[in-house]
């Protein structure tokens, strides 16, 4: 793994806290897509799915081919109270999470980005392959919060 990726990963807080900055409540909760996310949902969804990829990091760093478990993330995002939660707050727990997290990558030696883990949708998975895949992750959203934002007028 090219460990630059490492600080890819830590630094993705920071460009979803300044994707974020300057919204509403109105912003947040408005489908200026209909059908899909609104924007609070997109920040709640990101935060729980880094706090459970973390987890599931950690687990293939610390142990010998952990199962590693799916979600309904759908279902996730329309748990009551869910418009109740502090959208900013959501984006400081990911950037938190994210350097904590890259932390402990940075002190991991070469051979522990290949050690892998077994999730019950996709099968075999390495740590390396799952650091990539969260920073696509939160990029492919990232595109998401853009398009909406410049629909409400908001372009960051």
């Amino acid at each position: 793994m090219d460990r630059s990726q490492i600080e890819v990963y830590a630094t993705g807080g920071s460009k979803l806290i300044h994707a974020y900055q300057g919204l509403n409540r109105d912003d947040l909760l408005a489908f200026p897509v209909p059908g899909t996310w609104s924007l609070q949902q997109i920040a709640i969804h990101l935060m729980d799915s880094d706090l459970i990829g973390s987890d599931r990091m950690k687990r293939i760093a610390a142990m010998d081919n952990p199962l590693l478990i799916g979600y309904d993330e759908t279902a996730f995002s329309l748990l009551p109270g869910l418009n109740d939660l502090d959208a900013m707050e959501a984006c400081e727990l990911f950037d938190k999470n994210r350097k904590m997290t890259a932390t402990i990558f940075r002190s991991l030696g070469d051979v522990s980005f290949q050690r892998s883990g077994i999730h019950n949708e996709v099968g075999h998975v390495t740590l390396a392959q799952m650091i990539d895949k969260y920073i696509h992750h939160l990029d492919g959203h990232l595109e998401f919060v853009r398009q909406k934002r410049a629909l409400l007028g908001k372009a960051i």
